[in-house]
């Protein structure tokens, strides 16, 4: 596997983490700002899911591409964060096409 075909399922994963994790901060602010909590009941343990393949797709993209381990590390914790997984899908994406076209 290259990594030209490890950046897809990490665009997939990127975007599918991004926007679960924008639904969950809308199931929690329903269940802790207005005390209903079926939708992060049922959202939370997919977006745990979800999460932990992008990690591994992240790992498999950072390791065919061989980056750092704090590189690796940042664009993991990327999807911590709301909207921060759509800003380095596209960073990285960038960045693995400039590697791709000076090798």
């Amino acid at each position: 596997m290259t990594v030209e075909s490890a950046l897809k399922p990490f665009r997939v994963m990127a975007y599918i983490v991004g926007c679960m994790l924008l639904v969950l901060v809308t199931g929690m602010v329903l269940r802790y700002g207005f005390d209903i909590p079926g939708p992060s009941q049922i959202i939370s343990p997919i977006h745990g899911f979800l999460y932990m393949v992008y990690l591994v797709a992240t790992i498999n993209l950072g390791l065919k591409a061989r980056w750092s381990w704090g590189y690796i590390l940042g664009v993991m914790l990327a999807g911590t964060v709301p909207f921060l997984s759509f800003y380095f899908e596209r960073k990285v994406t960038d960045r693995v096409h400039a590697q791709v076209a000076a090798a």
